[in-house]
């Protein structure tokens, strides 16, 4: 199966929508039910945006700043953008005005679409005093706003605006090439301020191709994609946005993280885009789960689990095996797969490395599970399992087209159409990133003997004890998570004999924790509690059992709190924001060396 080859992202949408008319395409909840955009109002609303903006004075090259939940305006906004000529810059609705204000300042934004009053406020009071910031739309009700240098109006005007001029927009964009710059998306900063990625139509497209390659032997037709990841991050605007678009799929909008199973029940996914972590919180409420549910369903979880990894790590059953496993598959595996929609052909994580425990989970429960590889600077697709040999300790050999080397430190290096153009505004950190065509990603890696891409570790979050050894923290804490007391760690220890560990107990573990011994309802300080942490000490001897000993964790503290992107310890995509731990917790932990 291949991919026509399209001069542009929006020439492609307009091709699909002309191709599948009719048909649904976008789906959102309303009223309690989820209602369907067909592909022809989808491109009605494209057009007229687009005229809207060119009437609000935007000219080719303008940036125009996205702000709003997983919707689909979301979708026509970013098309209208890019087909009147613009460039579309992302930004998280989890902003701060400060946040904002850096990318409006950096990007040097002409105007502004965002979803609801209450996120355009922000907006605006991070563009006080900004020069050549001239206009805001709000998605929703915008009679509420004021600001007495902007121009401010509702979507519905705008478009309305736009109905009224004679501009040929598909003409426009079939004059965009593949190399012109798509969208500016701000990297999500798990280790400083974040930094503007140029994309270009090409990069993007690259991905699209290499994913439906990778992807083909699913058999690819009518597919569903349930969105949830935030659209202003680069792996859902390409998985969950133009790569349904480029295969002529029908896109769900989830109405959150915390409705996700019951939007699945509703949606029946074929294919499931999600980060680690979503699959590790599913993990431990699957497990917990079993474990109330205790006797004979537990007994058959576990002997369902057992054969799956047999067979994974194998490749058959024996005659026996097998007749239990097929009995096990309708009565376990088929329960588990009903819960995610029962459609679904593969679930693809990426975004950031997932425990291979995680991964062995899901696929000895019957629901294939494709690790993938990227980051923003490469639109975002490197590598990703193919389903009929997914290896789950790897991240899959390289997509199409995408040439990889290693640098003698074994850091990544990548060449392709997916390179990105340069960083927004920061020539000397371009240069410290491409060099000679090559992307040299910060990930440390080797290719194994079946052309798997195997990730180390981040190459500057590596941590080098004070022995000189060096350690890959995030393999350490996918241990340290797989354990049922723990939800979230973060480990420390460079220049330093040893490593110690920030924690976060499992809520689930921890309520029945705190009604096992009489603490339910009082307020535990989870700094100091010793009860707490002598409970918590034979999870930490288990964790070390399965580390050598320069990864082994010494000793603990436990958080406050858990990471959560409301107090600005983890991204928008949810990594860890390492910088923001350590100055929380630095002191504690530099306490346990004493």
């Amino acid at each position: 199966m291949s991919m026509p080859t399209w001069p542009n992202l929006v020439t492609m949408f307009f091709e699909q929508a002309e191709r599948h008319g009719a048909q649904p395409f976008l789906w959102q909840k309303r009223d309690g039910a989820y209602k369907s955009w067909i592909w022809d109002k989808v491109e009605a609303q494209v057009t007229s945006l687009a005229k809207g903006l060119l009437g609000l004075g935007l000219n080719n090259g303008d940036r125009v700043i996205l702000v709003g939940e997983n919707r689909p305006e979301w979708m026509i906004a970013d098309l209208a953008i890019m087909a009147a000529g613009g460039i579309t810059t992302p930004a998280y609705t989890t902003n701060t005005a400060d946040d904002h204000r850096h990318i409006l300042q950096d990007s040097g934004a002409k105007g502004a679409i965002v979803s609801t009053a209450r996120l355009a406020e922000r907006v605006i009071k991070a563009a006080k005093g900004l020069d050549g910031f001239e206009f805001v739309i709000v998605m929703d009700d915008a009679s509420t706003l004021k600001a007495s240098s902007l121009k401010i109006i509702s979507l519905k005007q705008a478009m309305a605006d736009g109905k009224s001029r004679d501009d040929d927009i598909k003409a426009r964009a079939a004059d965009l090439n593949r190399s012109d710059t798509a969208c500016i998306i701000y990297t999500s900063g798990t280790g400083g301020t974040p930094k503007g990625v140029m994309l270009h139509h090409g990069a993007i497209l690259h991905n699209c191709e290499g994913a439906l390659d990778a992807l083909a032997e699913l058999g690819i037709g009518r597919e569903v994609f349930l969105s949830f990841l935030p659209l202003s991050h680069a792996y859902e605007h390409t998985a969950g946005q133009f790569f349904p678009i480029a295969i002529g799929a029908e896109v769900y909008y989830a109405e959150g993280v915390e409705t996700l199973s019951a939007n699945m029940l509703e949606a029946h996914p074929t294919i499931m885009t999600a980060v680690p972590r979503l699959y590790e919180v599913l993990h431990q409420r699957i497990n917990a789960g079993v474990t109330k549910a205790g006797g004979l369903k537990q007994k058959m979880f576990l002997r369902t689990m057992e054969l799956g990894r047999k067979r994974y790590e194998h490749g058959k059953l024996g005659l026996f095996e097998s007749l239990q496993d097929f009995v096990l598959d309708k009565l376990v595996r088929d329960k588990v797969r009903a819960r995610f929609g029962g459609a679904l052909k593969a679930l693809v994580s990426g975004g950031a490395p997932l425990n291979p425990e995680i991964g062995m989970f899901f696929t000895s429960l019957g629901l294939r599970i494709l690790q993938g590889y990227g980051q923003t600077e490469s639109a975002p697709l490197i590598s990703v399992n193919r389903p009929s040999w997914p290896r789950l300790h790897t991240v899959g050999p390289p997509v199409i087209n995408t040439a990889v080397k290693f640098a003698e430190d074994g850091e990544i290096l990548v060449q392709g159409e997916l390179v990105m153009q340069g960083y927004w505004n920061n020539d000397e950190a371009t240069r410290d990133t491409i060099k000679d065509g090559w992307l040299h990603t910060g990930d440390i890696g080797k290719l194994d003997e079946n052309g798997h891409l195997v990730i180390t570790d981040r190459k500057k979050d590596i941590i080098v004890n004070s022995g000189g050894d060096n350690v890959a923290p995030q393999r350490v804490e996918g241990v340290i998570i797989a354990e049922p007391e723990l939800s979230q760690a973060m480990v420390y220890g460079d220049k330093r004999p040893h490593l110690v560990a920030v924690v976060v107990p499992d809520d689930g573990w921890f309520t029945e924790w705190k009604r096992a011994h009489g603490k339910k309802g009082t307020l535990v300080d989870l700094a100091t509690d010793k009860d707490l942490h002598t409970a918590l000490a034979p999870a930490l001897g288990r964790i070390n059992k399965k580390l050598n000993n320069i990864e082994k964790v010494r000793r603990f503290v436990v958080a406050d709190e858990a990471f959560t992107i409301e107090n600005e310890q983890m991204t928008p995509t949810m990594k860890v924001r390492r910088h923001m731990v350590r100055a929380i917790y630095g002191e504690r932990l530099e306490a346990l060396y004493k």
